[in-house]
Formats: structure tokens, C-alpha cells, sequence
């Protein structure tokens, strides 16, 4: 049973990859499928986040179809 995997759980795969990359001493051939598969899942998370801004830009416009863009607020206290 293949389940579809979301963001969240690609990513969380990817981390546990390098992880297993990192701290063990894997064969070489297992070391370049779990590489492999590491790419494509990079790949999958950075499609997902790319998607998610055109998303956000589609809806993040006015009555004139025209782009409300506002600066960042998040993280600019004084300091």
C-alpha cells in the first residue's frame, strides 16, 4: 500500500537520509541509492514550496487581479 506522501513527511524522510548518510558506514551502492532517493526527495519538497508561494501569490491579490505586496514584519524588532 503506497500512501501519497505530503511535505511534511518527505521532509521528515529527507532529514532521517542524511542522518543514516551521516552516521553510518553504509555500502557503497546503498549509499548512492539513499543519496539518490535523498535528491529526489529535495526535489519533491522544493516543488511542494514553490507551489505553495504561486498558491499564496494567486490569492495574494486585489480586486484589480494586481499583486498586494506588503514587507515582512516577522522578524524586524528593535533589538
Amino acid at each position: 500500500m503506497t500512501e501519497k506522501l505530503d511535505f511534511e513527511k518527505a521532509l521528515k524522510e529527507l532529514e532521517r537520509l542524511v542522518k543514516q548518510l551521516e552516521e553510518n558506514d553504509l555500502p557503497l551502492e546503498e549509499s548512492l541509492k539513499t543519496f539518490e532517493h535523498g535528491i529526489n526527495l529535495s526535489r519533491y519538497c522544493a516543488k511542494c514550496l514553490d507551489d505553495a508561494e504561486k498558491r499564496i501569490q494567486q490569492l495574494s491579490r486585489d480586486e484589480n487581479n494586481e499583486p498586494m505586496l506588503k514587507a515582512w514584519e516577522g522578524d524586524s524588532e528593535d533589538l
